[in-house]
């Protein structure tokens, strides 16, 4: 067995775990009726000449499940967060009176819910095709120590049905994330 085996799957591991993480994170940015304040972590504001995460100026709340209210730390910049607001591609128009920002975003329609849905497959299917990836990356690692004598056939063969467990309990993660999603994103 080559010398760096245990080492090699667990950075294999590790990469799948980071996919999954990613995976994670794109679902708490899609809604469909209940928004989170994590819908604004891609969104910069020009403060002061530098790019800055509106998480990082102002308080973010959401009092009810479909409005987000942001309190900037420094009022002179509710301007610039409306304009970056609009500039996004959140959907919605923010309204404010001069001190706080209100995000009131419309309930969804059956429609809407559906092309959601899609985006959700595709994270899953981008996520896949990341996880497909790195398999053959690691396989390739084990073909190569293989055709060096550094692993005997039968290792080789332990080593890829290792990894495909390992891609099929990753595989499974994903299509349990993706089914809870679209689940609740087909909740009225």
């Amino acid at each position: 067995m080559i010398e760096n085996f245990d080492e090699i799957m667990l950075e294999f591991e590790e990469e799948l775990e980071k996919k999954i993480s990613r995976l994670k994170y794109e679902f708490t940015i899609i809604h469909a009726g209940r928004v989170n304040s994590r819908m604004l972590d891609k969104i910069s504001v020009n403060y002061y000449g530098t790019m800055t995460p509106v998480s990082q100026m102002a308080n973010i709340s959401v009092p009810e499940g479909r409005m987000i209210v942001i309190s900037p730390w420094d009022i002179s910049s509710v301007k610039e967060i409306n304009k970056a607001i609009l500039g996004s591609d959140l959907g919605v128009t923010p309204t404010d009176d001069g001190r706080i920002i209100r995000l009131v975003f419309p309930s969804v329609t059956e429609e809407k819910r559906k092309e959601i849905v899609k985006d959700v497959k595709k994270f899953a299917e981008e996520t896949r095709i990341g996880v497909r990836t790195e398999r053959k990356d690691v396989l390739e690692k084990f073909k190569n120590a293989e055709k060096e004598k550094k692993m005997t056939e039968d290792e080789h063969k332990s080593a890829s049905d290792n990894v495909q467990k390992m891609v099929d309990k990753f595989n499974g993660i994903i299509d349990k994330l993706a089914e809870q999603k679209e689940k609740e994103i087909m909740e009225v």
